[in-house]
């Protein structure tokens, strides 16, 4: 039987928020599961380590320093096109404006925190189909 590398089976995801609490506990919510997990501190840094790895999916936040979500979704699709990295836009806005703008400008879906982990798997794997 071949061992199985679990690394090349992996989902490389893209936790990116201003808050190292907000990607503490989404990183806790997606360990040992299929994700291989980096972190972002803001829009900037987010596309930076886009250029490095191109993730399959980047939960972004909307609401950050330097360059916030919405720009950062901006840039990424116009560099990446509307494929790869599949986003999930998270905030604490629910307004359908808020929606309507993040699915506008690229988002493949959108998150209100907070959030549990059932809602974040379910949101992750719904863009990745």
């Amino acid at each position: 039987m071949t061992p199985v590398n679990p690394v090349a089976q992996s989902i490389f995801c893209l936790l990116t928020d201003d808050s190292p609490t907000v990607r503490r506990v989404a990183r806790r919510f997606l360990e040992g599961s299929e994700y291989e997990i980096d972190e972002a501190e803001n829009g900037q840094a987010a596309l930076d380590k886009c250029a490095v790895r191109l993730p399959d999916v980047v939960l972004l936040d909307w609401n950050m320093p330097v360059m916030n979500g919405l720009e950062s979704l901006r840039a990424m699709r116009e560099k990446y096109g509307r494929q790869k990295p599949r986003v999930v836009l998270c905030t604490t806005e629910s307004g359908v404006d808020y929606i309507r703008d993040a699915v506008t400008h690229g988002a493949d879906d959108y998150i209100i925190k907070p959030f549990d982990a059932k809602v974040l798997r379910s949101k992750l794997a719904g863009v990745l189909k």
